[in-house]
Protein backbone atom coordinates (compact mmCIF):
# COMPACT_ATOMS: atom_id res chain seq x y z
CA UNK A 1 0.00 0.00 0.00
CA UNK A 2 1.01 3.57 -0.52
CA UNK A 3 1.59 5.12 2.86
CA UNK A 4 1.86 8.86 2.41
CA UNK A 5 1.30 11.63 4.89
CA UNK A 6 1.32 14.17 2.08
CA UNK A 7 -2.07 15.63 1.25
CA UNK A 8 -2.75 16.68 -2.32
CA UNK A 9 -5.80 18.56 -3.54
CA UNK A 10 -7.29 17.62 -6.90
CA UNK A 11 -9.99 20.07 -8.00
CA UNK A 12 -12.16 18.47 -10.68
CA UNK A 13 -14.59 20.67 -12.57
CA UNK A 14 -16.85 18.58 -14.72
CA UNK A 15 -20.31 18.26 -16.07
CA UNK A 16 -22.71 16.71 -13.55
CA UNK A 17 -23.06 13.75 -15.92
CA UNK A 18 -19.41 12.79 -15.29
CA UNK A 19 -19.34 13.01 -11.49
CA UNK A 20 -19.05 9.23 -11.23
CA UNK A 21 -15.57 9.42 -12.81
CA UNK A 22 -14.17 11.94 -10.33
CA UNK A 23 -12.91 9.29 -7.92
CA UNK A 24 -10.92 7.31 -10.51
CA UNK A 25 -9.30 10.48 -11.89
CA UNK A 26 -8.38 11.72 -8.41
CA UNK A 27 -6.96 8.31 -7.46
CA UNK A 28 -4.83 8.23 -10.62
CA UNK A 29 -3.41 11.72 -10.08
CA UNK A 30 -2.64 11.13 -6.40
CA UNK A 31 -1.05 7.75 -7.09
CA UNK A 32 1.17 9.26 -9.80
CA UNK A 33 2.28 11.99 -7.36
CA UNK A 34 3.01 9.38 -4.68
CA UNK A 35 4.93 7.07 -7.02
CA UNK A 36 6.94 10.05 -8.23
CA UNK A 37 7.79 10.82 -4.59
CA UNK A 38 6.35 14.32 -4.51
CA UNK A 39 7.16 15.26 -0.92
CA UNK A 40 5.01 18.34 -0.51
CA UNK A 41 1.29 18.84 -0.97
CA UNK A 42 0.26 19.91 -4.45
CA UNK A 43 -2.87 21.31 -5.99
CA UNK A 44 -3.94 20.27 -9.48
CA UNK A 45 -6.99 21.50 -11.35
CA UNK A 46 -8.69 19.01 -13.68
CA UNK A 47 -11.36 20.01 -16.15
CA UNK A 48 -13.43 17.53 -18.11
CA UNK A 49 -14.65 18.93 -21.39
CA UNK A 50 -15.64 17.91 -24.91
CA UNK A 51 -13.80 17.66 -28.24
CA UNK A 52 -14.86 21.12 -29.38
CA UNK A 53 -13.44 22.89 -26.32
CA UNK A 54 -10.21 20.89 -26.19
CA UNK A 55 -9.69 21.50 -29.91
CA UNK A 56 -9.85 25.27 -29.30
CA UNK A 57 -7.26 24.97 -26.53
CA UNK A 58 -5.07 22.67 -28.62
CA UNK A 59 -5.12 25.19 -31.46
CA UNK A 60 -4.42 28.15 -29.19
CA UNK A 61 -1.60 26.61 -27.14
CA UNK A 62 -0.10 23.95 -29.42
CA UNK A 63 -1.07 25.26 -32.86
CA UNK A 64 -2.79 21.95 -33.64
CA UNK A 65 -6.31 22.41 -34.95
CA UNK A 66 -7.63 19.02 -33.90
CA UNK A 67 -9.20 17.57 -30.78
CA UNK A 68 -6.84 15.72 -28.46
CA UNK A 69 -7.45 13.48 -25.48
CA UNK A 70 -5.67 15.48 -22.78
CA UNK A 71 -3.73 18.70 -22.32
CA UNK A 72 -1.37 19.63 -19.50
CA UNK A 73 -0.53 23.13 -18.37
CA UNK A 74 2.33 23.05 -15.85
CA UNK A 75 2.66 25.98 -13.47
CA UNK A 76 6.17 25.10 -12.34
CA UNK A 77 9.24 26.03 -14.34
CA UNK A 78 11.10 22.96 -15.60
CA UNK A 79 14.30 23.88 -13.75
CA UNK A 80 12.42 23.64 -10.42
CA UNK A 81 10.73 20.26 -10.93
CA UNK A 82 13.39 18.14 -9.21
CA UNK A 83 13.00 20.20 -6.03
CA UNK A 84 9.44 18.97 -5.65
CA UNK A 85 10.85 15.64 -4.48
CA UNK A 86 12.95 17.31 -1.76
CA UNK A 87 12.25 16.21 1.80
CA UNK A 88 13.31 19.53 3.31
CA UNK A 89 10.07 21.48 3.71
CA UNK A 90 11.90 24.80 4.22
CA UNK A 91 13.84 24.31 0.98
CA UNK A 92 10.62 23.50 -0.88
CA UNK A 93 8.90 26.58 0.53
CA UNK A 94 11.85 28.75 -0.55
CA UNK A 95 12.14 27.32 -4.08
CA UNK A 96 8.39 27.37 -4.71
CA UNK A 97 7.49 30.63 -2.98
CA UNK A 98 5.82 31.94 -6.15
CA UNK A 99 3.88 28.73 -6.78
CA UNK A 100 2.32 28.30 -3.32
CA UNK A 101 -1.42 28.85 -3.09
CA UNK A 102 -1.75 31.29 -0.14
CA UNK A 103 -5.22 29.93 0.68
CA UNK A 104 -4.10 26.37 1.43
CA UNK A 105 -0.27 26.35 1.38
CA UNK A 106 -0.11 23.84 -1.48
CA UNK A 107 2.13 24.05 -4.54
CA UNK A 108 0.09 24.93 -7.63
CA UNK A 109 1.37 22.17 -9.91
CA UNK A 110 -0.82 22.87 -12.93
CA UNK A 111 -3.96 22.17 -14.89
CA UNK A 112 -5.19 19.09 -16.73
CA UNK A 113 -7.90 19.22 -19.41
CA UNK A 114 -9.49 15.92 -20.47
CA UNK A 115 -11.86 15.44 -23.40
CA UNK A 116 -14.51 12.98 -22.25
CA UNK A 117 -15.54 12.43 -25.89
CA UNK A 118 -12.00 11.48 -26.91
CA UNK A 119 -11.58 9.30 -23.80
CA UNK A 120 -14.77 7.41 -24.70
CA UNK A 121 -13.59 6.93 -28.31
CA UNK A 122 -10.20 5.63 -27.17
CA UNK A 123 -11.63 3.31 -24.53
CA UNK A 124 -13.86 1.73 -27.19
CA UNK A 125 -10.97 1.44 -29.68
CA UNK A 126 -8.80 -0.21 -27.02
CA UNK A 127 -11.66 -2.35 -25.71
CA UNK A 128 -11.13 -1.17 -22.14
CA UNK A 129 -13.28 0.59 -19.59
CA UNK A 130 -13.76 4.32 -19.68
CA UNK A 131 -12.52 4.48 -16.08
CA UNK A 132 -9.21 2.88 -17.06
CA UNK A 133 -8.78 5.25 -19.99
CA UNK A 134 -9.50 8.27 -17.77
CA UNK A 135 -6.98 7.01 -15.20
CA UNK A 136 -4.39 6.56 -17.93
CA UNK A 137 -4.98 10.10 -19.25
CA UNK A 138 -4.80 11.55 -15.74
CA UNK A 139 -1.51 9.72 -15.07
CA UNK A 140 -0.10 10.77 -18.44
CA UNK A 141 -0.95 14.39 -17.83
CA UNK A 142 0.32 14.37 -14.24
CA UNK A 143 3.66 13.09 -15.49
CA UNK A 144 3.72 16.02 -17.93
CA UNK A 145 3.10 18.38 -15.00
CA UNK A 146 6.11 16.77 -13.32
CA UNK A 147 8.35 17.56 -16.28
CA UNK A 148 8.22 14.37 -18.34
CA UNK A 149 7.79 14.81 -22.08
CA UNK A 150 7.50 11.86 -24.43
CA UNK A 151 7.80 14.14 -27.46
CA UNK A 152 11.44 15.10 -26.78
CA UNK A 153 13.08 11.82 -27.79
CA UNK A 154 12.51 8.12 -28.18
CA UNK A 155 14.27 7.56 -24.83
CA UNK A 156 11.97 10.06 -23.08
CA UNK A 157 8.98 8.35 -24.67
CA UNK A 158 10.12 4.96 -23.35
CA UNK A 159 10.68 6.35 -19.84
CA UNK A 160 7.24 7.93 -19.75
CA UNK A 161 5.53 4.82 -21.13
CA UNK A 162 7.19 2.63 -18.48
CA UNK A 163 6.19 5.01 -15.68
CA UNK A 164 2.60 5.10 -16.93
CA UNK A 165 2.47 1.31 -17.17
CA UNK A 166 3.79 0.80 -13.63
CA UNK A 167 1.42 3.37 -12.12
CA UNK A 168 -1.66 2.00 -13.87
CA UNK A 169 -0.67 -1.56 -12.93
CA UNK A 170 -0.38 -0.49 -9.32
CA UNK A 171 -3.82 1.13 -9.36
CA UNK A 172 -5.69 -1.69 -11.08
CA UNK A 173 -3.78 -4.39 -9.17
CA UNK A 174 -4.73 -5.62 -5.75
CA UNK A 175 -3.21 -2.61 -3.99
CA UNK A 176 -1.04 -4.83 -1.81
CA UNK A 177 2.09 -4.01 -3.74
CA UNK A 178 4.67 -1.56 -2.54
CA UNK A 179 4.98 1.60 -4.59
CA UNK A 180 7.18 0.59 -7.51
CA UNK A 181 10.60 2.14 -7.79
CA UNK A 182 10.76 3.70 -11.23
CA UNK A 183 14.10 5.14 -12.18
CA UNK A 184 14.67 7.73 -14.86
CA UNK A 185 17.63 7.03 -17.04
Amino acid sequence: MIKKEISHTININENQEYTKYTECIEKAVKTALDVEKVNYGCEINVEITDNSEIQKLNKEFREKDTPTDVLSFPMIESDKIDYIRNKDKNKILKVFSDEINPENGLILLGDIIISMEKAKEQSEELNQSLERELMFLAIHSTLHLLGYDHELSEQDDLIMREKQRKIIEYIVGDGALDVPEIESE
